[in-house]
Protein backbone atom coordinates (compact mmCIF):
# COMPACT_ATOMS: atom_id res chain seq x y z
CA UNK A 1 0.00 0.00 0.00
CA UNK A 2 2.36 2.39 1.32
CA UNK A 3 5.30 3.00 3.42
CA UNK A 4 4.10 3.17 7.11
CA UNK A 5 6.53 5.42 9.79
CA UNK A 6 6.88 4.64 13.28
CA UNK A 7 4.58 7.47 14.50
CA UNK A 8 2.05 6.49 11.89
CA UNK A 9 1.98 3.04 13.60
CA UNK A 10 1.35 4.85 16.86
CA UNK A 11 -1.34 6.59 14.85
CA UNK A 12 -2.82 3.43 13.90
CA UNK A 13 -2.71 1.99 17.64
CA UNK A 14 -4.46 5.02 18.76
CA UNK A 15 -7.08 4.83 15.92
CA UNK A 16 -7.88 0.85 16.73
CA UNK A 17 -8.22 2.23 20.52
CA UNK A 18 -10.24 4.86 20.32
CA UNK A 19 -12.83 3.50 17.77
CA UNK A 20 -14.63 1.99 20.98
CA UNK A 21 -15.41 5.46 22.19
CA UNK A 22 -17.95 7.73 21.17
CA UNK A 23 -20.22 9.94 23.72
CA UNK A 24 -23.40 8.79 22.03
CA UNK A 25 -25.77 6.06 22.44
CA UNK A 26 -24.72 4.49 25.77
CA UNK A 27 -26.74 1.42 27.02
CA UNK A 28 -25.50 1.74 30.50
CA UNK A 29 -25.59 4.87 33.43
CA UNK A 30 -21.99 5.06 34.37
CA UNK A 31 -21.08 4.44 30.47
CA UNK A 32 -20.20 8.17 30.02
CA UNK A 33 -18.04 7.94 33.19
CA UNK A 34 -15.88 4.72 32.24
CA UNK A 35 -15.52 6.58 29.01
CA UNK A 36 -14.38 10.18 30.55
CA UNK A 37 -12.03 8.58 32.61
CA UNK A 38 -10.72 6.27 29.96
CA UNK A 39 -9.92 9.54 27.74
CA UNK A 40 -8.59 11.47 30.66
CA UNK A 41 -6.47 8.42 31.46
CA UNK A 42 -4.89 8.17 27.96
CA UNK A 43 -4.30 11.98 27.57
CA UNK A 44 -1.94 12.16 30.68
CA UNK A 45 -0.24 8.46 29.20
CA UNK A 46 0.07 11.01 25.83
CA UNK A 47 1.44 13.77 27.79
CA UNK A 48 3.53 11.90 29.31
CA UNK A 49 5.14 9.51 26.55
CA UNK A 50 7.96 11.73 25.15
CA UNK A 51 9.78 11.68 28.57
CA UNK A 52 10.90 8.24 28.05
CA UNK A 53 13.11 5.70 26.86
CA UNK A 54 12.20 2.47 25.92
CA UNK A 55 13.22 -0.54 23.41
CA UNK A 56 11.58 -1.16 20.77
CA UNK A 57 11.42 -4.80 18.79
CA UNK A 58 9.62 -4.79 15.19
CA UNK A 59 8.65 -8.10 13.79
CA UNK A 60 7.86 -8.37 10.38
CA UNK A 61 7.69 -11.58 7.70
CA UNK A 62 9.74 -13.64 10.83
CA UNK A 63 12.13 -10.48 10.52
CA UNK A 64 13.36 -8.76 13.76
CA UNK A 65 14.74 -5.50 14.60
CA UNK A 66 15.52 -4.18 18.36
CA UNK A 67 16.23 -1.08 18.96
CA UNK A 68 16.85 1.23 21.86
CA UNK A 69 14.27 5.00 21.72
CA UNK A 70 16.52 7.79 22.94
CA UNK A 71 14.86 11.43 23.80
CA UNK A 72 17.16 13.66 22.61
CA UNK A 73 16.73 17.61 22.68
CA UNK A 74 13.26 16.69 21.45
CA UNK A 75 12.72 14.14 19.26
CA UNK A 76 13.33 10.48 19.22
CA UNK A 77 16.80 8.61 18.44
CA UNK A 78 16.24 5.18 17.22
CA UNK A 79 19.75 2.94 18.41
CA UNK A 80 19.88 -0.42 16.52
CA UNK A 81 20.69 -3.04 19.38
CA UNK A 82 19.41 -6.69 18.09
CA UNK A 83 18.65 -7.78 14.50
CA UNK A 84 16.22 -11.31 14.46
CA UNK A 85 17.00 -11.39 18.60
CA UNK A 86 21.02 -11.85 18.46
CA UNK A 87 22.92 -9.24 19.96
CA UNK A 88 25.42 -6.32 17.51
CA UNK A 89 29.07 -7.69 17.09
CA UNK A 90 31.17 -5.77 19.49
CA UNK A 91 32.22 -4.10 16.04
CA UNK A 92 28.63 -3.23 14.95
CA UNK A 93 28.08 -1.65 18.68
CA UNK A 94 31.03 0.30 18.34
CA UNK A 95 29.64 1.55 14.90
CA UNK A 96 26.04 2.20 16.75
CA UNK A 97 27.70 4.01 19.77
CA UNK A 98 29.61 6.24 17.64
CA UNK A 99 26.58 7.25 15.56
CA UNK A 100 24.79 7.88 18.79
CA UNK A 101 27.30 9.83 20.03
CA UNK A 102 27.46 12.12 16.71
CA UNK A 103 24.06 12.53 16.75
CA UNK A 104 24.18 13.76 20.61
CA UNK A 105 26.75 16.21 19.10
CA UNK A 106 24.86 16.77 15.91
CA UNK A 107 21.67 18.15 17.69
CA UNK A 108 23.89 20.01 20.42
CA UNK A 109 25.56 22.35 18.30
CA UNK A 110 22.39 22.75 15.73
CA UNK A 111 21.24 26.07 15.38
CA UNK A 112 17.81 27.45 16.54
CA UNK A 113 16.13 27.13 13.24
CA UNK A 114 17.39 23.55 12.44
CA UNK A 115 16.12 22.58 16.24
CA UNK A 116 12.90 24.37 16.03
CA UNK A 117 12.31 22.75 12.69
CA UNK A 118 13.21 18.81 13.90
CA UNK A 119 11.38 19.07 16.84
CA UNK A 120 8.51 20.25 14.68
CA UNK A 121 8.54 17.88 12.38
CA UNK A 122 8.35 15.30 15.34
CA UNK A 123 5.60 17.32 16.96
CA UNK A 124 3.41 17.49 13.67
CA UNK A 125 3.08 13.46 13.87
CA UNK A 126 1.85 13.66 17.27
CA UNK A 127 -0.76 16.43 16.89
CA UNK A 128 -1.89 14.46 13.50
CA UNK A 129 -2.74 11.53 16.28
CA UNK A 130 -3.97 14.04 18.68
CA UNK A 131 -6.68 15.21 15.99
CA UNK A 132 -7.37 11.40 15.01
CA UNK A 133 -8.55 10.84 18.82
CA UNK A 134 -10.87 14.06 18.96
CA UNK A 135 -12.44 12.34 15.42
CA UNK A 136 -12.67 8.88 17.20
CA UNK A 137 -14.99 10.28 19.71
CA UNK A 138 -17.36 11.19 16.60
CA UNK A 139 -16.70 8.67 14.36
CA UNK A 140 -17.76 5.63 16.67
CA UNK A 141 -20.96 4.66 18.65
CA UNK A 142 -20.37 2.56 21.45
CA UNK A 143 -22.05 -0.70 23.39
CA UNK A 144 -21.27 -1.40 27.04
CA UNK A 145 -20.93 -5.15 26.99
CA UNK A 146 -19.91 -6.17 30.69
CA UNK A 147 -17.30 -6.41 32.93
CA UNK A 148 -13.96 -9.21 33.09
CA UNK A 149 -10.81 -10.17 33.60
CA UNK A 150 -7.98 -9.33 31.10
CA UNK A 151 -4.29 -9.95 31.48
CA UNK A 152 -4.83 -9.97 35.92
CA UNK A 153 -6.95 -7.50 35.29
CA UNK A 154 -10.39 -6.43 36.24
CA UNK A 155 -12.10 -4.64 33.45
CA UNK A 156 -15.17 -3.24 31.61
CA UNK A 157 -15.40 -4.24 28.46
CA UNK A 158 -16.83 -2.15 25.89
CA UNK A 159 -17.90 -2.44 21.88
CA UNK A 160 -17.33 -0.08 19.28
CA UNK A 161 -19.19 -0.14 15.18
CA UNK A 162 -18.96 3.06 13.45
CA UNK A 163 -21.51 5.76 13.10
CA UNK A 164 -23.47 5.96 9.86
CA UNK A 165 -22.79 8.89 7.27
CA UNK A 166 -19.35 10.31 9.46
CA UNK A 167 -17.57 12.47 7.11
CA UNK A 168 -13.78 12.28 7.70
CA UNK A 169 -11.66 15.63 7.26
CA UNK A 170 -8.62 14.01 6.34
CA UNK A 171 -6.94 11.29 4.91
CA UNK A 172 -5.93 9.32 8.37
CA UNK A 173 -9.37 9.49 9.43
CA UNK A 174 -10.89 7.72 6.40
CA UNK A 175 -10.10 4.01 7.91
CA UNK A 176 -12.80 4.54 10.77
CA UNK A 177 -15.50 4.60 8.01
CA UNK A 178 -15.07 0.66 7.69
CA UNK A 179 -13.94 -0.01 11.40
CA UNK A 180 -15.17 -1.95 14.63
CA UNK A 181 -13.57 -2.83 17.76
CA UNK A 182 -13.55 -4.09 21.80
CA UNK A 183 -11.87 -2.59 24.11
CA UNK A 184 -11.18 -4.37 27.41
CA UNK A 185 -10.58 -0.87 30.09
CA UNK A 186 -8.86 -1.64 33.62
CA UNK A 187 -11.75 -1.28 36.54
CA UNK A 188 -9.51 0.50 38.87
CA UNK A 189 -7.14 2.98 36.60
CA UNK A 190 -9.55 3.50 33.92
CA UNK A 191 -6.30 2.69 31.29
CA UNK A 192 -6.59 0.60 28.48
CA UNK A 193 -5.84 -3.53 29.04
CA UNK A 194 -5.95 -4.81 25.38
CA UNK A 195 -7.55 -3.04 22.20
CA UNK A 196 -8.86 -5.05 18.95
CA UNK A 197 -9.86 -3.60 15.69
CA UNK A 198 -11.02 -5.05 12.24
CA UNK A 199 -11.55 -3.54 9.03
CA UNK A 200 -15.59 -4.81 8.13
CA UNK A 201 -15.82 -3.32 4.34
CA UNK A 202 -13.55 -1.99 2.13
CA UNK A 203 -12.23 1.53 2.76
CA UNK A 204 -10.82 3.54 -0.19
CA UNK A 205 -7.62 5.62 1.00
CA UNK A 206 -7.73 9.38 -0.31
CA UNK A 207 -4.79 10.79 -1.94
CA UNK A 208 -3.59 6.91 -2.94
CA UNK A 209 -4.53 4.56 -5.39
CA UNK A 210 -5.55 1.87 -2.43
CA UNK A 211 -8.16 0.34 -0.61
CA UNK A 212 -7.89 -1.47 3.05
CA UNK A 213 -9.86 -4.54 2.69
CA UNK A 214 -11.48 -6.75 5.19
CA UNK A 215 -8.75 -8.50 7.07
CA UNK A 216 -7.04 -5.48 8.31
CA UNK A 217 -6.33 -6.16 11.68
CA UNK A 218 -4.63 -4.23 14.66
CA UNK A 219 -4.52 -5.25 18.21
CA UNK A 220 -2.78 -3.25 21.28
CA UNK A 221 -1.52 -3.51 24.40
CA UNK A 222 -0.90 -1.04 26.98
CA UNK A 223 1.00 -1.95 30.59
CA UNK A 224 1.98 0.15 33.80
CA UNK A 225 5.12 2.05 33.36
CA UNK A 226 4.60 4.42 36.42
CA UNK A 227 3.03 7.11 38.64
CA UNK A 228 -0.42 5.74 37.08
CA UNK A 229 1.14 6.38 33.61
CA UNK A 230 0.64 3.08 31.13
CA UNK A 231 2.15 2.86 27.28
CA UNK A 232 2.25 0.25 24.65
CA UNK A 233 3.46 -3.39 25.46
CA UNK A 234 2.26 -4.67 21.87
CA UNK A 235 1.07 -3.50 18.76
CA UNK A 236 0.36 -6.04 15.89
CA UNK A 237 -1.13 -5.30 12.61
CA UNK A 238 -2.33 -7.79 9.73
CA UNK A 239 -2.91 -5.55 6.71
CA UNK A 240 -4.48 -6.26 3.52
CA UNK A 241 -4.90 -4.05 1.05
CA UNK A 242 -5.31 -3.19 -2.47
CA UNK A 243 -3.05 -0.90 -4.78
CA UNK A 244 -4.40 0.52 -7.63
CA UNK A 245 -7.80 -1.10 -6.13
CA UNK A 246 -6.24 -4.23 -7.98
CA UNK A 247 -3.07 -5.82 -7.19
CA UNK A 248 -3.06 -7.44 -3.45
CA UNK A 249 -1.01 -6.40 -0.86
CA UNK A 250 -0.58 -7.74 2.57
CA UNK A 251 1.72 -7.25 5.28
CA UNK A 252 1.56 -8.91 9.18
CA UNK A 253 4.13 -6.83 11.42
CA UNK A 254 4.21 -6.97 15.58
CA UNK A 255 6.00 -4.92 17.49
CA UNK A 256 6.55 -5.13 21.20
CA UNK A 257 7.75 -2.62 23.60
CA UNK A 258 9.91 -3.01 26.90
CA UNK A 259 12.40 -1.23 28.96
CA UNK A 260 10.73 1.77 29.70
CA UNK A 261 12.58 4.35 31.81
CA UNK A 262 12.43 8.42 32.52
CA UNK A 263 14.92 9.91 29.49
CA UNK A 264 17.96 11.42 30.28
CA UNK A 265 17.54 15.25 31.65
CA UNK A 266 20.47 16.17 30.32
CA UNK A 267 19.64 14.47 26.48
CA UNK A 268 16.50 16.18 27.09
CA UNK A 269 17.11 19.70 27.91
CA UNK A 270 20.68 19.91 26.41
CA UNK A 271 22.08 21.31 29.89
Amino acid sequence: MFSISIAFRTSLALLAAFCIFSARGAVQPDARTIIGNSVAANQRDWNAAPKYDYFEQEGIRGHTKTQEVLMILGSPYYKLVKVNGEPLSPEQQKMEQDKLEHAISQRRAESPSDRAKRVADYEKDRKRDHVLMEQLTKAFTFQFVGEGRKNSRDVYVLRGIPVQGYQPPNMEAQVLTGMEGQLWIDKQTFQWVEVTAKVIHPVSIEGFLARVEPGTHFELEKMPVANGIWLPKSFTMKSHSKILFLFGHDKQEEDSYFGYRKADRQLLSGK
